[in-house]
């Protein structure tokens, strides 16, 4: 009990720490977008029911950004339709691949991208002075993005080598996600969107403003913005800056830093991006993650060496990795008290009583509030800065919801925890919550 207390109560300081952070944190200044070039990568298996729209929505709000859309040797007609876009437009290109090289994973996606805009740029071209971003196949960024990550503390800034910015879940207001579902489907479905939302938009914004301060801004997946001379150092004779993991944002973020440059991240600007309302579904794409930051793991002893990264930074980043492990131990440590207390209760009810009687229940109090106080506080944090209409008792409800889903990492860091000690390290699309059948590998539910 005195463990799981000391363990709790570090951690709620931690996420005391991140809430004075993010709620002191001050709006930083755009910039301007004509004073860099831009490309979006966008990595496409099978996207044929929205990659159409979104080229038609970047086209129309970044007219002068280049789209390198990389076909990963889809089965469906998302090369078609990304070829018809660049038969009418200069500014979109497409990245072929083939099978066997293809479907290969993210980071070999992105590697043929990067090797093409290579090729692509004129000699003598101001590398530093091109900025590449990541985008998913249905990504809406928002219309001032380029303008905020041109600010002067953002690649305004020549030591800044990469930007995340915010992400929001774009169906965070639909209420029958499931429209032949049950009414207890609909509320689970919205209620799941609801949480990856406060999740992205409240827990991580929080962690990664206060990255700021440590100088340890991690890159997401969706919305990660990177300087072309950064990746030009990290990809070497064989122009791979993306290095395989299954977690390759981090991984990238991570070696940018180890490479001295900076990394910021901005609430100012933010990408729109489905959320999955489908539990198995919700449950692959976190064990994928999870897994992918238990492979970075051996990056550790590196980011203790780094000259560049300052004794917070160091620390901060350090927790990252081994949280997935802190996970494992925590399955044991957390259950424990409560084990106890009931394996006492039938065998000594006598002393259980006077035990309870004697501060013991006020010790259990305390468990259950550490343990779920730490993380419904994000719940009150989302209905103030990010969704005020929201009434603050519902927010709350989701806050304390929010906990339980936080819970389930645990199971979570076992299920990655068996597929990395087989040897299973493949990465498969996830499927989008209208795909039903999809030719092909996939991130299955199994």
């Amino acid at each position: 009990m005195a463990l799981a207390l000391i363990i709790n109560g570090v951690f709620t300081l931690y996420v005391i720490l991140l809430v004075i952070a993010f709620l002191r944190a001050k709006p930083q200044q755009p910039g301007r977008a004509d004073d860099f070039t831009w490309h979006y990568f966008i990595p496409c298996r099978d996207e044929e029911s929205v990659i159409g729209d979104t080229l038609n929505y970047l086209r129309e709000h970044y007219p002068t950004v280049h789209l390198w859309v990389i076909d990963d040797d889809s089965d469906d007609a998302t090369a078609a339709i990304v070829r018809d876009h660049a038969g009418r437009s200069s500014f979109v290109h497409l990245v072929q691949r083939r099978r066997p090289e293809a479907r290969m994973g993210k980071s070999h996606a992105l590697n043929a991208a990067y090797r093409a805009l290579d090729d692509w740029l004129p000699a003598g071209t101001d590398r530093s002075s091109v900025v590449v971003a990541v985008f998913d196949a249905d990504a809406r960024p928002s219309v001032n993005v380029l303008d905020v990550c041109a600010g002067p503390s953002l690649f305004g800034d020549p030591q800044m080598g990469a930007v995340q910015i915010e992400v929001r879940m774009v169906n965070r207001n639909v209420r029958n996600p499931l429209p032949d579902g049950t009414r207890l489907q609909n509320w689970f479905g919205r209620t799941l969107v609801r949480m990856q939302d406060i999740e992205f938009r409240a827990a991580i914004s929080a962690i990664q403003t206060s990255r700021r301060t440590t100088k340890s801004v991690c890159m997401g997946g969706n919305g990660q913005f990177s300087r072309m001379s950064a990746l030009d150092e990290l990809a070497g004779a064989e122009r791979v800056p993306w290095r395989g993991s299954l977690l390759e944002d981090f991984e990238l973020g991570l070696h940018i830093m180890l490479a001295g440059y900076r990394t910021g991240y901005a609430t100012e600007a933010w990408v729109d991006q489905e959320a999955l309302y489908n539990l198995p579904r919700f449950v692959t794409q976190r064990t994928r993650w999870c897994q992918g930051t238990m492979q970075c793991m051996r990056y550790l002893s590196k980011t203790w060496r780094s000259p560049y990264l300052s004794n917070a930074g160091v620390i901060e980043i350090s927790y990252y990795l081994v949280q997935p492990w802190l996970w494992l131990v925590g399955t044991v440590i957390y259950p424990l008290p409560i084990l106890i207390f009931l394996n006492n209760l039938v065998l000594y009810p006598e002393k259980t009583m006077r035990f309870l009687g004697a501060g013991g229940a006020v010790l259990f109090t305390l468990y259950l509030v550490f343990g779920i106080a730490q993380f419904a506080v994000w719940g009150y944090l989302y209905h103030r800065r990010c969704e005020p209409s929201q009434g603050l008792l519902r927010c709350i409800g989701w806050g304390v919801a929010y906990a339980s889903m936080i819970y389930l990492f645990y199971v979570i860091a076992w299920r990655a925890f068996g597929r990395l000690v087989s040897g299973r390290a493949g990465w498969a699309k996830t499927r989008r919550n209208a795909e039903v059948i999809v030719v092909g590998p996939i991130a299955k539910e199994a």
